[in-house]
């Protein structure tokens, strides 16, 4: 799978472990940056990451922050992305079965590194359900 994935400065020491683990899991990963600690303007990294997603360059997205909340509000502002913000296995499960999620934000300053490891891993192998969940996203756009 092509996976995209961008931080900002609070996401950064996450961004590189789950692009290790990404490419173990046999994953192609493109890093939108940011690459260092020096503080940055999520907007700037998150953004691109949710357009080449949208725009079907990539299958799926993560997006790192201190929290996750602005990187999901920002990714969630593009056309064609649902974003979900996930802290745990059960939350990436859901949100890739019930609403077709195609990002996923996470916070470094709120979950664990190896809770990370494991949501990225579920996200990535859950497949949508459809049925009764397909009616829903169609509300949605």
């Amino acid at each position: 799978m092509r996976v995209a994935i961008g931080s900002d400065h609070a996401g950064v020491t996450y961004k590189a472990m789950l692009i290790e683990s990404m490419r173990e899991m046999g994953h192609e990963v493109t890093d939108f940056g940011t690459h260092s600690e020096e503080a940055v303007d999520y907007p700037d990294f998150i953004r691109p990451v949710a357009e080449a997603v949208a725009r079907g360059d990539f299958e799926r997205g993560v997006v790192l922050g201190g929290s996750g909340n602005g990187e999901a509000i920002v990714a969630n502002k593009v056309r064609g992305v649902r974003c979900a913000l996930c802290w745990d296995a059960t939350t990436a499960r859901l949100a890739r079965q019930h609403n077709d999620a195609n990002v996923v934000s996470i916070g470094q300053r709120v979950v664990g590194a190896e809770t990370a490891r494991e949501l990225v891993r579920v996200f990535l192998t859950t497949d949508f359900e459809g049925g009764r969940h397909q009616k829903r996203l169609e509300k949605i756009e």
